[in-house]
C-alpha cells in the first residue's frame, strides 16, 4: 500500500478525476496483482517528481468494481490518463519508469 498515491473509490471518482483541473493518472490495481506491486514504486516516484503537473491516484478494483467496468478495464495494472473529464490514454501492463514517462509526457510538460 502506498502513502504517496491517494486512493479513490467508485463514489468519489467523478468528482476527483473527471472534474480535476489538471490531468489525472489513475492506477487500476489489486492487492494480489504482482505486476501492480512492481508499478506502485514507479508511480510514486513519478508523483514525487511531477505531482505539480499531474495528479496520481490509485483505485482498488476489488473494492471498487463499478469504475473499472465503466472504462473497460479487464487487465491490471491498467493506468488511465484523464484530461478534462475524458479518458485520453490507457496503458495496460507493467512498464519501466522511462516507458511510463514517455507515455505520460504528452499530457504534461515532463522531462526525465
Amino acid at each position: 500500500m502506498s502513502d504517496k498515491l491517494n486512493d479513490i473509490t467508485d463514489a468519489d471518482f467523478d468528482a476527483t478525476v473527471l472534474k480535476s483541473d489538471k490531468p489525472v493518472v489513475v492506477d487500476f490495481w489489486a492487492e494480489w496483482c504482482g505486476p501492480c506491486q512492481q508499478v506502485t514504486p514507479i508511480l510514486e516516484a513519478l508523483a514525487a517528481e511531477h505531482g505539480d503537473k499531474l495528479t496520481f491516484l490509485k483505485l482498488n478494483i476489488d473494492e471498487n468494481p463499478a469504475t473499472p467496468g465503466r472504462y473497460g478495464v479487464i487487465s491490471i495494472p491498467t493506468i488511465n490518463v484523464y484530461v478534462n473529464g475524458e479518458l485520453v490514454k490507457s496503458i495496460v501492463g507493467a512498464k519501466p519508469k522511462a516507458a511510463l514517462l514517455k507515455d505520460l509526457a504528452p499530457y504534461a510538460d515532463l522531462t526525465t
